[in-house]
């Protein structure tokens, strides 16, 4: 059997996605997965071993420039990659338009969700067969019971397997533990606050542990170089691509992370994660998978579900809903989860 994933971003929704094809292999004996992904995550579905082939699309890239796509042939050659196999089925695992769009150049029975549980409705309208799904599920389970609906078998029961070989990934040489702080992400209500992250670093440092700090970007960078400065243990990476930063996180004692994709990364890995949660609700999208544990504020507004802060009270830090998840607390709680996987 021949299936085509339509997942194109982002990095966690990409993720997300990796444990139905998991559940898919265990009960499809044969089972061949495609994927058309957005190039920068074009690494992450060649990680299972039942995906074939991985079709990259540029979609945020060609909706700025539309004609330029046209005029460079890039948007026929991603066609003719489409419609160069036939599936039993097509599986658009995003429900949005533009990825509903992209099934009509592929061959073979278009799936999706039905319109009340799409995340845009209208998506609904592209497909041959329309599922319903619980929306207010976490987003790994909604992928899997779409899966399971779509290709008839059980989901099972059992915990989200990504289908990593996180032995595979790990290459980092390095004698002394070391925890992976994982700062950058995308909303600003989204960041722990910075001065909280110099002091973790210190604290996590004083217990003979070293740190490496990612980074994606130049202000992810800057905010790197200020976590790190003073502490001879702590480790600015060098940019990495997506393999280069699994690669680290894969041979780490633990990670602490805000919610962003990288964090999703280091759960699909299995690696001791603890997830600080200000704006956002983890029931829906958060890591999912063995060793993490989430902190959520506890704040009037919480979770707000806003890029942009309306708090209107008293503001002893930024965003003020981390108020409470202090380096302290969350100190304590690395250290028990880091006892807990000890053997891992």
């Amino acid at each position: 059997m021949k299936v085509l994933i339509i997942k194109t971003s982002s990095l966690g929704d990409v993720i997300h996605t990796l444990p139905a094809l998991t559940d898919a292999g265990r009960f499809i004996a044969g089972i061949q997965f495609d994927w058309v992904v957005e190039q920068a995550f074009a690494e992450v579905p060649t990680w299972h071993p039942l995906v074939h082939k991985v079709i990259p699309v540029a979609l945020r890239r060609w909706r700025k420039q539309a004609f330029l796509a046209l005029k460079s042939g890039e948007w026929r050659i991603f066609r003719e990659q489409l419609q160069a196999e036939k599936y039993d089925y097509i599986i658009d695992a995003q429900g949005l338009i533009k990825s509903a769009f992209l099934t009509y150049f592929s061959q073979g029975l278009r799936c999706g969700l039905n319109w009340k549980s799409a995340w845009e409705p209208l998506a609904s309208l592209a497909y041959q067969q329309k599922y319903a799904v619980e929306p207010e599920q976490h987003a790994v389970v909604r992928i899997r019971q779409l899966f399971s609906q779509v290709l008839n078998y059980s989901m099972p029961n059992a915990l989200a397997d990504y289908g990593i070989d996180r032995a595979q990934l790990a290459h980092t040489n390095t004698q002394m533990p070391y925890v992976v702080l994982l700062h950058g992400t995308t909303w600003p209500t989204k960041h722990w606050p910075e001065i909280y992250w110099q002091q973790l670093a210190k604290q996590i440092a004083a217990l003979g542990l070293a740190i490496k700090i990612p980074w994606g970007n130049l202000t992810e960078h800057q905010r790197a170089q200020r976590i790190a400065q003073d502490i001879p243990q702590a480790e600015v990476l060098p940019k990495l691509n997506l393999a280069g930063v699994a690669s680290v996180l894969a041979g780490a004692k633990a990670c602490v992370a805000v919610d962003t994709g990288l964090g999703h990364l280091a759960a699909a890995l299995k690696v001791p994660t603890l997830s600080l949660y200000g704006p956002t609700n983890p029931n829906l999208t958060g890591t999912m998978g063995s060793y993490q544990q989430h902190l959520m504020a506890k704040f009037s507004c919480a979770p707000c579900l806003q890029k942009k802060c309306d708090y209107t009270g008293l503001r002893e830090i930024e965003p003020p809903c981390f108020g409470q998840l202090n380096p302290p607390l969350v100190l304590q709680q690395l250290q028990q989860l880091i006892a807990s996987t000890a053997e891992i």
